[in-house]
């Protein structure tokens, strides 16, 4: 995915559930944070690109860097 898809006021810093709940709008927070996190790691080279700019499972917020990749690997939501 290129980025100038992305549209700008999308491509910010995010709390983990708020992005999280971006992806499953329709889940509960814990639903969406599980969801999320199974994207995380079933998505190849998706973590440890977020691991390589400092994510950790105890992480909760994701830079705007870091929602880059995500958007990358992932798609926007």
């Amino acid at each position: 995915m290129k980025m100038e898809h992305f549209q700008h006021d999308k491509l910010r810093a995010y709390g983990k559930a708020e992005l999280a709940q971006l992806y499953s709008p329709g889940a509960s927070r814990a639903s969406a944070l599980r969801l999320l996190n199974k994207y995380l790691h079933a998505t190849d080279g998706l973590l440890e690109a977020l691991q390589r700019t400092g994510y950790t499972r105890g992480s909760r917020h994701f830079t705007r860097y870091q929602v880059r990749l995500i958007f990358e690997y992932l798609g926007e939501p």
